[in-house]
């Protein structure tokens, strides 16, 4: 469990985050008192207000106080002990029913189920539910699960990824409440009803020379010969940026203990790499020799926060006036530039080496499904090498036969 100090410390910071200025919260009487303070017209005192929430003071129930005090931040308007008395409920049962409801979904996501992490639940799913809770504790609730939807969605772009996850995140919880808690079949949503997705921008991959003239382009400075060690990898290894503080030497190579979620209560496995070396301008392979300083120690830069290496690489690049000139060329030709440009440089060089699917799959961390999805646009045109193989050998044949006759 953790200490005192530290859930306060973030429950404190995640109520400041999460409500309007002024919104803090104190213990009191081992419950959780919500305390407001607005700044009047200037010359005037300010205004302070505090209720207490029916939620004890421990690191066990904050996720649920958190919950609920954003509901009653949604519907204050003026008066603190009005809006903690909507926000329990009022008039109607159903009502009080949606946090308990959202409460329970939780521990059953991330005590139980464990195929949530508090970290996922807190992106994914506490934002469009407590949305969803303060709509149903409001003067006119939604009917219905569509009503619902079409009411919490609004706040996030039509076709996002963002706004999938969110109608995804309230679909599960209201099957879970239909089947758990009593819900009415009204509030079933509909398996028919998906977000229309804006289509995705295919990352380009860089050819090797492209990656030879952005790394020969790096300062030689201290933090720039460890981005370089760190091209190099990616380019070479066709890695993911997070994938690069998971890199260990291992028997002459390199072994990546990354594992990334692959379905519920599915992760992939640590794997070995395989270089796909970078060719130069005559054709000749250019060994940095990498697996051998990783085992001797050279440093890599700095990546941030986990799961921020590819912020953090992408900062990076944005600096680089050579990056800036390649991503030129590359919107010239109708692509868009990103930090997976070198792992879709691997791919493409992979098919173009005749690679099987499943060989190339393997090597990149994924499973052949996600493989097919992303990379199929890389394997080369299996027709047009299928004529090309025709025609070549109508020609032969016609130059035997033409042989023949002489």
């Amino acid at each position: 469990m953790p200490s005192a100090n530290v859930w306060e410390a973030g429950f404190r910071a995640a109520v400041k985050a999460s409500t309007p200025p002024g919104w803090t919260v104190t213990p009191h009487k081992s419950q959780v008192r919500l305390q407001v303070r607005e700044t009047g017209a200037p010359g005037t005192p300010p205004r302070n207000q505090s209720t207490v929430i029916p939620y004890r003071w421990e690191a066990a129930a904050q996720a649920d106080a958190l919950l609920r005090i954003r509901v009653i931040s949604q519907l204050y308007d003026g008066s603190l002990a009005d809006a903690a008395q909507q926000a329990e409920g009022r008039s109607s049962h159903a009502v009080m029913d949606w946090p308990s409801a959202v409460a329970a979904y939780r521990h059953q996501r991330i005590e139980i189920q464990a195929v949530t992490s508090a970290a996922t639940w807190a992106k994914k799913y506490a934002p469009v539910l407590s949305d969803s809770v303060a709509a149903m504790a409001s003067r006119r609730p939604p009917a219905d699960a569509q009503t619902l939807f079409d009411l919490v969605l609004s706040r996030w772009q039509p076709g996002s990824r963002s706004r999938q996850i969110a109608r995804q995140s309230l679909a599960g919880f209201l099957t879970y409440a239909v089947a758990r808690h009593g819900f009415g079949r009204a509030w079933q949503p509909s398996p028919a009803v998906r977000e229309a997705r804006i289509p995705k921008r295919d990352g380009w991959p860089l050819s090797d020379a492209q990656i030879l003239r952005l790394i020969d382009a790096l300062p030689t400075t201290h933090a720039g010969e460890r981005w370089r060690f760190a091209l190099q990898l990616l380019a070479t290894y066709g890695l993911r940026p997070e994938e690069l503080r998971h890199l260990h030497p291992s028997d002459g190579g390199i072994t990546c203990s990354y594992r990334k979620a692959a379905g519920p209560g599915r992760r992939t496995s640590p794997r070995r790499l395989h270089p796909l070396l970078i060719r130069d301008l005559e054709g000749s392979p250019v060994d940095w020799r990498l697996p051998q300083r990783l085992a001797v120690g050279e440093a890599l830069p700095p990546l941030g926060q986990p799961g921020k290496g590819g912020e953090a690489l992408r900062t990076y690049l944005m600096r680089q006036p050579m990056w800036r000139s390649l991503e030129g060329e590359v919107a010239a030709a109708g692509g868009t530039l990103t930090g997976y440009c070198f792992r879709h440089r691997y791919a493409k060089g992979s098919h173009a080496a005749g690679l099987p699917f499943a060989q190339v799959a393997t090597a990149m961390g994924h499973t052949i499904e996600v493989h097919l999805a992303a990379y199929a646009r890389f394997q080369p045109d299996a027709v047009g090498v299928a004529y090309e193989m025709a025609n070549q050998s109508t020609a032969e044949s016609g130059i035997t036969a033409a042989l023949r006759v002489r």
